[in-house]
């Protein structure tokens, strides 16, 4: 698999998720559709405050879970069609424990086992501690996620 989803320096989205810890931070990386330049685009976890709101309908906290605003997703989703781009890149951290796609991750990223957004990349950070210790990069290929080791350094 590829990692052409991801910016070659992945300073703004690791700088990012160790700023969100001991939450789960998340974001998007964004391709200009005219010449592939990648952007990233850090975005909030509402989980908590949905969370406070619809307790049964969202058990978890941001500490092991995260949701994007819907204002600013629908912000996001935008800027991306008035600008030539598209998302590329779902990005988000697991708070000291593995890089890898959970069960949640799963269920959230398909529908009736198909993608929720075909052709988007998974990138998990293992934050431990607020450092960024490890990631994977999943991909939906061949009717299941595909993961990939991803440098940190």
């Amino acid at each position: 698999m590829s990692l052409a989803d991801l910016p070659q320096d992945l300073g703004p989205i690791l700088r990012h998720l160790a700023a969100a810890y001991p939450n789960e931070g998340c974001g998007v990386v964004v391709r200009r559709t005219a010449d592939g330049a990648l952007r990233v685009r850090s975005m909030e976890n509402a989980y908590d405050r949905f969370h406070a709101l619809e307790p049964d309908d969202f058990p978890r906290t941001a500490r092991t879970a995260y949701l994007f605003d819907p204002r600013e997703q629908l912000a996001i989703q935008k800027e991306c069609d008035q600008g030539g781009e598209e998302i590329c890149c779902v990005f988000h951290s697991h708070v000291d424990t593995g890089a890898y796609f959970s069960a949640e991750d799963r269920r959230a990223a398909l529908l009736d086992g198909e993608p929720v957004l075909p052709g988007v990349s998974y990138l998990v950070v293992s934050v431990r501690q607020g450092r960024p210790a490890d990631a994977r990069l999943f991909r939906f290929e061949g009717g299941d996620f595909r993961e990939t080791p991803v440098s940190l350094a």
